[in-house]
């Protein structure tokens, strides 16, 4: 066998959690500390934030444009949250897990389930907790953009989110940031390692016991 790398196939990573869970501080770790990781694009039709930029942080999409994306089958999920709809783009990422590549997803439970049931083998999925929903709100209410409203609808829609906490592969609860940036990181070091993301290995262990 080649002293090179044995190729394998990427990993689906879900990161998943209450609007507040810390699931976006934690994926901006995780991509810094992981090269090897990159983060899929979802399509949305939500407005663009401050600093926020086409093609890098969504694709921002007219509602009429993301339900053509929908009836064409080209996004692998989507869903409709708080109002919106994500979803994601098939090609790149199936491109990617071919490669060898592994892609990180920021996504909400329905997206994680479409996942699941079309890339099952694919999929390792990652639910963050937060400690209590005192913390929770504490946390949302330290978003200066946030209105009164929209704080209530977050904290709404967070209690509907946990309820599906037990339908992924891992839940950590979020008490301390370092700490569940390396759990993440140790999850998906695992994941590579997983005997159906290897397809040289049968190959290799019979030139073994050759």
């Amino acid at each position: 066998m080649s002293s090179s790398v044995p190729p394998r196939r990427g990993v689906c990573l879900v990161l998943a959690a209450a609007p507040g869970g810390g699931k976006t501080s934690v994926s901006r770790a995780l991509l810094g500390s992981e090269p090897g990781l990159a983060l899929s694009v979802s399509a949305t039709t939500r407005a663009p934030r401050p600093g926020e930029k086409e093609g890098v942080h969504y694709y921002f999409r007219s509602e009429a444009e993301f339900d053509a994306m929908v009836g064409r089958e080209e996004l692998l999920e989507h869903a409709r949250f708080l109002g919106r709809s994500y979803g994601t783009p098939r090609a790149p990422v199936e491109a990617a897990l071919s490669a060898g590549r592994d892609v990180l997803f920021d996504i909400e439970w329905q997206g994680h389930r479409q996942l699941k049931h079309r890339m099952a083998c694919d999929v390792v999925g990652i639910f963050l907790l937060p400690p209590s929903m005192q913390e929770l709100e504490r946390r949302l209410r330290g978003r200066a953009t946030d209105t009164e409203d929209e704080i209530r609808r977050r904290m709404a829609a967070s209690r509907e989110e946990m309820r599906h906490w037990d339908e992924f592969d891992h839940v950590l609860v979020n008490r301390d940031f370092e700490a569940t940036v390396a759990e993440v990181r140790a999850i998906l070091h695992a994941a590579r390692t997983h005997r159906s993301r290897q397809p040289w290995l049968p190959g290799f262990v019979e030139s073994l016991l050759a």
